[in-house]
């Protein structure tokens, strides 16, 4: 199994490289490929080191799949040209999401929708990815009508240069900035540009890939997503109406059974999902499961996980894993 990363030198491609390693996915021949002002760098996997390439030499390399982690520009330039080789490319840029001919998916919630000649698979925006992780059990079986959603998105989200950002402010350092204000000790409501209809480019990712992902357009969501001074992923306040009332008791039974979900939820000791604790795990946590009390078949609930991992990078390797699974590599 020859595996292409694409942005190697990046920070999701470089927490791409140790998912890789930790869950065993079986690298034969690794391919670390980036820009052309990181070519000659050196990566390493698994303990060796590996030279970095170009593009055009990561195609000729022929490998079974490429994972980008390298921008949107690139990935609209290069993903087509890896599928015209016959690369299964698993593209974590915004670039191909929204596009009609291209699966969006979260393995836990709709891998069945993979098949042989998808040659291009979106990976979606990491606040959506772990919120429909949660909400696919509970769909299932009361079906959603509505979704509210504030989120609290590390500085991870944004890149080297947002945590350089934070931990020079921290330590009264100057230093290049990647936001336009202030982030320690401040909350910035503003994460992407804004569009005509002043929502951000990323709350209207979470409103069309949420419905995408859970193959259902009759899904109202509506987000407000906002950076915080924190390095350990993101969080969500998620207030979601369902079609159909529910046991509260059940809601957590069916949380707890689901692939990929932490239930913390225990108010006698002060249990709920952080940041803290989610850090460097590949599972979504939830808690604070309680029901609104203003309006009819409506949950509350706290919605936390690594960002560059569940966020990107695992969910990435768990797609590739089930196409290796199902002989679709």
């Amino acid at each position: 199994m020859k595996v292409a990363v694409v942005g190697a030198t990046g920070l999701v491609g470089t927490k791409m490289l140790q998912v890789l390693a930790e869950r065993n996915f079986p690298v034969t021949d690794l391919v670390p490929v980036a820009s052309e002002r990181s070519v000659g760098k050196e990566v390493v996997f698994k303990g060796k080191s590996y030279k970095v390439i170009g593009m055009a030499e990561g195609i000729a390399a022929k490998p079974n799949v490429a994972i980008f982690s390298a921008g949107g520009s690139t990935s609209l330039e290069w993903a087509p040209k890896f599928a015209e080789a016959g690369i299964t490319v698993i593209d974590n840029s915004s670039a191909w999401r929204m596009d009609a001919s291209k699966k969006l998916v979260v393995p836990e919630v709709n891998a069945e929708v993979l098949t042989a000649s998808d040659k291009i698979i979106a990976n979606p925006n990491c606040s959506t990815i772990q919120m429909v992780v949660a909400l696919q059990p509970l769909h299932k079986k009361y079906k959603i009508k509505r979704i509210v959603v504030s989120t609290y998105q590390s500085v991870t989200g944004t890149g080297k240069k947002a945590v350089d950002q934070l931990y020079n402010e921290r330590n009264g350092v100057e230093g290049e900035k990647a936001y336009k204000y202030q982030i320690d000790l401040n909350v910035i409501p503003q994460i992407d540009v804004f569009l005509d209809n002043g929502y951000t480019k990323e709350e209207m990712k979470m409103v069309k890939e949420t419905c995408k992902i859970m193959q259902d357009d009759s899904i109202k969501v509506t987000a407000t997503t906002v950076r915080i001074p924190v390095i350990g992923g993101h969080s969500e306040s998620v207030n979601v109406e369902f079609q159909n009332d529910f046991d509260l008791s059940e809601v957590k039974q069916l949380l707890s059974d689901a692939p990929g979900v932490v239930v913390q939820n225990d108010d006698s000791q002060q249990l709920y999902p952080m940041p803290l604790w989610a850090h460097e795990r590949d599972e979504v946590f939830v808690g604070r499961l309680r029901r609104d009390e203003t309006q009819a078949n409506t949950l509350n609930m706290w919605i936390v996980s690594d960002n560059l991992r569940k966020g990107a990078a695992t969910n990435a390797v768990q797609i590739a894993e089930y196409l290796m699974q199902k002989g679709l590599l």
